[in-house]
């Protein structure tokens, strides 16, 4: 059995030989694999004096980092975590335990926060909004959808369709878990604080904003008939409101008033119509790919 351990890292001199130490503490058995993201400090020379196998990513952002991990890497079981120093890398074990134990496909590290300092207040409130926005959405089983703490089987990694650049990976995780209708876990795991001097890569709003413009874009690319037909649905409404006061004049006098009104209730007509044809297709291509990436799963071997 191979377990790898991977660590995307951007400017964490100050926190991955410690990370490194742990893994290879409570881990002994697994490989562990820094994948440098054009840091501009000693991050790569301090993991590999550290023993860890170095490699390195030049596209920016930790998308792209995990894509390139998941590509490369052959394991059976993988552990992801970033390499700020924040999570309690003696909960390893248990994650991989629950991979095999429980044939899970992704075991989630709940962060437990230990101070009221672990969170910057708008992290807080951005990671309980956007975790509440896929549980309403995908019917999702985590409560910290954003933690950067995870178990993989082989067959969830190597099925795995990346298609984001930053930390909005995280939400693509989730959602393909969720979508695959895999077995997943979540467990409590310490949240520790970053150390003195070191910077969290996230920013509040402007990483905020691409992870909700990345959950709208998967919803309609996942929920293509619920998206198109509420659309469908409120044009028809609409169009029904503005005709019934017409239809009921010309009832009464015979004559059609508002002529561009009417003009408009075609327009609506129309429009409503083909966002329910768009629905229809698009809903049937979605399960045709589903399909696909379900047969690409059960086709991986998982020791």
């Amino acid at each position: 059995m191979e377990i790898a351990v991977l660590i995307p890292c951007f400017n964490e001199e100050l926190s991955i030989r410690q990370v490194i130490l742990d893994f290879q503490k409570f881990l002994p058995q697994a490989k562990i694999y820094i994948y440098d993201n054009n840091s501009t400090d000693k991050t790569a020379q301090i993991a590999k004096a550290s023993g860890a196998i170095v490699r390195y990513e030049t596209k920016q952002g930790k998308g792209h980092v995990v894509y390139r991990m998941f590509g490369d890497i052959e394991a059976d079981y993988y552990i992801m975590v970033d390499g700020d120093g924040t999570y309690d890398i003696s909960m390893a074990p248990q994650m991989i335990n629950i991979l095999i134990t429980e044939c899970c496909d992704m075991v989630n590290g709940k962060r437990m926060e230990s101070g009221a300092e672990n969170y910057r207040k708008g992290h807080r409130f951005g990671n309980w909004m956007l975790t509440g926005i896929v549980a309403s959405i995908f019917s999702a089983q985590f409560s910290d959808m954003l933690s950067g703490y995870k178990a993989f089987s082989k067959k969830f990694v190597k099925s795995f369709p990346s298609l984001s650049r930053g930390f909005e990976i995280e939400t693509q995780i989730t959602i393909h878990a969720l979508e695959m209708n895999l077995p997943v876990r979540e467990i409590d795991t310490k949240y520790i604080n970053r150390l003195e001097g070191s910077e969290s890569k996230l920013s509040t709003y402007k990483d905020g904003i691409k992870i909700l413009y990345a959950i709208g874009l998967l919803f309609i690319r996942e929920k293509p008939f619920v998206f198109f037909g509420t659309i469908s649905a409120v044009l028809l409404a609409i169009m029904m409101t503005l005709f019934i006061p017409i239809y009921s004049a010309y009832l009464l006098t015979g004559l059609v008033p508002k002529f561009p009104t009417l003009i408009l209730i075609g327009a609506l007509g129309v429009s409503s119509l083909i966002c329910l044809a768009t629905g229809l297709i698009s809903e049937s291509i979605t399960m045709v790919r589903k399909e696909l990436k379900r047969l690409t799963y059960l086709s991986i071997k998982q020791q």
